[in-house]
């Protein structure tokens, strides 16, 4: 089954407001995700998502686009690979892998409508029929929207909440973040889980080791599930010592690209939990390799996923697939999750999150929905 066209559907009409007080970076002023389908010689399409601008995506897709054409829909993981091998001089990482990866999703989304079957069975079969979600949200100072949201999402039955960003780690000032924290508990009471970002990969991120390990007993007194991108990305050995040190899990990952940037987080148990993007690091086969070489390292997993409904439905197939799955970032509100299938995720009265076993990815977009939020698509199959 030949691959015959792909289409590239831009996602920037929705951005998130961040409403801190003042700006975190420019960058975010336009926090934009492409979405792109591929189709084939039989009819069938698959949805693939791309943590970039849809303008990189479009450039992207123009050198891969000779690879990709007339190529076997129903070998994702040989296509992708390939790939990955005819643009290695061009540099590893960065739009073109996070492209690739929309690539893998939207070919094992073809294969899965093919066989039948959904991803994670295509994947040996489901440890999990559900999934516990966190409404993932930004810090805010004054903090009456983030107790709006927060409320918000415990009227749509989260039961686990991040909070992340925002002025937290900001204003250099701990006791500025306890009240943050101190005022997110107290809103989702004790039955609630929590979790704490302040966002380390932001510009000239100044958080160092000292102010982690306070900031981490600080959040041990409000029973916080994970410490979050407490330091720069690429600190290893910082977070080496903050995780033999700190009184709560640490995670961080985000922004690495590929199986080989996750080897010394797992190989040096430099941190509690590792959280890969599907969108940035590579797609499917590559979160599933690196989810089973730290599985085989007992270093947990939890994806990343502030993206869209296509990201969270591969994450949601990935989790399932695997033994030691438990959360699923849910971005809230968004409108790239609730606002572009025909049928939305929804959560149960316990907080949790079936997880769909209809074929492929286990959604249908609403393209109409999609090209709502953004600027048309880009469409390549004149060329």
């Amino acid at each position: 089954m030949k691959i015959t066209n792909i289409t590239i559907f831009p996602l920037v009409s929705q951005r998130p407001e961040l409403r801190v007080g003042k700006p975190i970076h420019p960058s975010w002023w336009g926090y934009d995700q492409t979405l792109i389908r591929i189709d084939t010689e039989s009819g069938i399409s698959g949805w693939g998502c791309a943590g970039v601008r849809w303008e990189m995506a479009e450039a992207t897709m123009k050198v891969l686009w000779p690879h990709l054409i007339g190529q076997d829909a129903l070998q994702p993981e040989s296509v992708t690979e390939r790939l990955h091998q005819w643009t290695f001089w061009y540099g590893r990482g960065g739009a073109m892998t996070s492209y690739i990866g929309a690539v893998n999703h939207a070919l094992w989304d073809v294969l899965g409508h093919h066989t039948g079957l959904s991803i994670s069975r295509l994947f040996g079969g489901r440890y999990l029929e559900k999934v516990k979600p966190y409404a993932s949200m930004l810090f805010s100072w004054p903090m009456e929207e983030m107790i709006e949201t927060l409320e918000s999402g415990l009227n749509r039955n989260f039961r686990a909440f991040k909070l992340g960003w925002g002025t937290f780690g900001r204003e250099r000032n701990l006791h500025h973040d306890e009240e943050l924290v101190k005022t997110a508990r107290k809103v989702i009471g004790d039955d609630s889980e929590l979790m704490v970002d302040p966002g380390g990969s932001d510009i000239f991120w100044h958080g160092d080791l000292k102010w982690a390990v306070e900031a981490a007993k600080m959040l041990r007194d409000y029973n916080v599930t994970w410490f979050e991108e407490p330091l720069r990305a690429d600190d290893i050995e910082g977070y080496k010592r903050l995780t033999e040190v700190s009184p709560v899990r640490i995670a961080t990952g985000e922004v690495l690209r590929g199986r080989l940037n996750f080897e010394p987080l797992i190989s040096e148990k430099a941190c509690d939990i590792i959280q890969p993007d599907q969108t940035i690091c590579g797609g499917l086969s590559e979160s599933r390799k690196i989810w089973q070489a730290a599985y085989d390292n007992n270093v947990q997993v939890v994806m990343h996923g502030w993206n869209t409904a296509v990201g969270a439905a591969a994450d949601l197939q990935l989790t399932a697939s695997m033994p030691n799955g438990r959360y699923l970032e849910y971005w809230h509100p968004a409108p790239y999750v609730s606002g572009i299938l025909t049928t939305p995720l929804l959560l149960d009265q316990d907080g949790m999150l079936p997880i769909p076993d209809s074929p492929g990815l286990g959604i249908e977009i609403d393209e109409d929905a999609v090209i709502a939020h953004g600027q048309g698509a880009e469409d390549y199959g004149a060329l």
